[in-house]
């Protein structure tokens, strides 16, 4: 049977309430009786209820955390990075994965909310949902991470990849490329639509042209990149080289290239976007636009545990830096480490 606080009570020689006011950590207990509750709920192997302690406190110290795809590199570390500053906090995270899905990512906004967590971290599939909008009218405190809901006055904390997508383009053209083709992610989400746009943006101050049989759209996983890069690769006049902007979409990239004998980095220049550690391990290894989304995670943690305990929160835009490697056809004498656009081989 479960050790109660009765059970720790007897075996220490205390009340109840001093057992209680012990292990919660309130003042009026002496060191020595603490010191004796700590020893006896140790020896006893007594767990709080946790439960119960909500319902007295209304806190669960359990913050939720849907991201879009677990398997996504990007996410992984964001939710581990996450993870890493809820338990400094003295919060645990309950993770789930919408798997790029709405009514996935719903349903688990749903558990999060009948299991009365303390606050959500989202990064939403869309831009928007019924089941956000109910967290909204409850007060829940969220904060979105990487992608934001422009209709919904919540906080963000995400990068801005404008400059560095900018020095990827001069980078290209410096290089020689001319006509480069972008595989963009869904144009319903903010990162799809900002980064298309950086890039057209980019072409422009060079006056080259993009024409619409060079942008091909994903879904931030693999497939969809193999299957955009083999449009590309079927069209009478091939690009000279792609950016995809999402590291699965690069990886995908990089299979059909592969598979149709191409040398990357020789027979047409390939550059992503996020900086996954396997980049560097490519051969060759990856030109990309890295983001801090080990600091994205724990900066969003800490802006959500500010709005539980009722702060006021204000959201955050990081940048994101170039890292120039191979697969655009740079030299060999890198090594594979990369350097920033400011920094000679």
């Amino acid at each position: 049977m479960a050790v109660t606080v009765a059970d720790v009570a007897r075996h220490a020689g205390v009340s109840t309430a001093s057992v209680s006011r012990a292990l919660s950590g309130a003042d009026g207990v002496s060191a020595a009786v603490r010191e004796r509750v700590t020893a006896a709920a140790q020896a006893l192997g007594y767990r709080p209820n946790t439960v119960a302690r909500s319902l007295r406190t209304t806190r669960t110290q359990t913050i939720g955390l849907i991201i879009p795809d677990v398997v996504n590199p990007f996410f992984s570390e964001l939710a581990w990075a996450a993870e890493e500053a809820a338990h400094q906090h003295g919060y645990s995270v309950i993770l789930c994965n919408a798997n790029e899905e709405t009514e996935r990512q719903d349903g688990y906004i749903d558990l999060m909310l009948a299991r009365r967590v303390d606050g959500l971290l989202l990064t939403p599939v869309l831009e928007e949902s019924s089941a956000l909008r109910a967290v909204a009218r409850q007060g829940v405190p969220m904060v979105f991470v990487d992608r934001a809901v422009a209709s919904m006055d919540a906080p963000v904390v995400r990068a801005d990849g404008h400059a560095a997508i900018s020095q990827l383009v001069d980078h290209l053209v410096k290089l020689g490329h001319e006509r480069i083709a972008v595989i963009s992610g869904p144009p319903q989400t903010v990162t799809g639509r900002e980064r298309l746009t950086s890039f057209r943006n980019a072409m422009r101050a060079h006056s080259l042209d993009l024409p619409e049989e060079l942008v091909r759209f994903g879904n931030f996983q693999a497939d969809s990149g193999r299957r955009a890069a083999a449009e590309l690769l079927d069209l009478d006049e091939l690009p000279t080289a792609v950016f995809a902007i999402d590291n699965l979409m690069t990886l995908g990239v990089f299979q059909e290239m592969r598979k149709r004998g191409l040398r990357i980095g020789a027979d047409m220049a390939v550059a992503g976007f996020d900086d996954p550690p396997w980049f560097q391990l490519l051969d060759p290894p990856l030109t990309t636009v890295s983001q801090p989304v080990t600091r994205m995670g724990a900066l969003a943690v800490d802006m959500l545990i500010e709005a539980i305990g009722g702060g006021s929160v204000e959201s955050h835009l990081l940048d994101c830096e170039l890292v120039i490697r191979e697969s655009c056809g740079e030299t060999r004498a890198l090594g594979g480490k990369g350097r920033r656009p400011d920094q000679t081989p």
